[in-house]
C-alpha cells in the first residue's frame, strides 16, 4: 500500500522559509494527486495546496498564494512544499495525502480531505520569534 512520510518542519522566525517533503513508498506519485493540509491547535484542518499526477497541475489556498510552492521530484518519488515569508498564523501540523482515485487533469484545494485515502502523520511547523 502507499505510504507517505512528511519531514522538514521546524521552528522558524517570522519571514523565514522551510521546504517540507512528502516521501512516498509502495506507489509512484506520478500517478497520484497529492494535497497538503495543515491543522493549527483548536482549528479545523485546512487544505493548503494540491498537485496532480501526469498533468502536473497545481493549486493553492488564497491564504498561501504567492508564498507557498508545491512541486514533485519523480526520481525521488517525493512531493515538496516550499513555504516562504512565514507568518505566525502558518503555525500548524502539515500533512500530505494522496487522492484515493485516478488523478484528475486539474485539482482544487480540498476541503475536509475525505476523498484522500492515504495520509502521513504530519510534520510540525512553528513560526515564532
Amino acid at each position: 500500500q502507499l505510504r507517505l512520510v512528511e519531514s522538514g518542519g521546524d521552528l522558524v522566525q517570522p519571514g523565514g522559509s522551510l521546504r517540507l517533503s512528502c516521501a512516498a513508498s509502495g506507489g509512484n506519485l506520478f500517478y497520484y494527486t497529492i494535497a497538503w493540509f495543515r491543522q493549527a491547535p483548536g482549528k479545523e484542518r485546512e487544505g493548503v495546496s494540491c498537485i496532480t499526477g501526469p498533468t502536473y497541475r497545481t493549486n493553492y489556498a488564497d491564504s498561501v498564494k504567492g508564498r507557498f510552492t508545491v512541486s514533485r521530484d519523480n526520481a525521488k518519488n517525493t512531493v515538496f512544499l516550499q513555504i516562504n515569508s512565514l507568518k505566525p498564523e502558518d503555525t500548524a501540523v502539515y500533512y500530505c495525502a494522496a487522492l484515493g482515485g485516478p488523478s484528475p487533469a486539474v485539482c482544487t484545494v480540498p476541503v475536509g480531505g475525505g476523498q484522500y485515502h492515504y495520509w502521513g502523520h504530519g510534520t510540525q511547523v512553528t513560526v515564532s520569534s
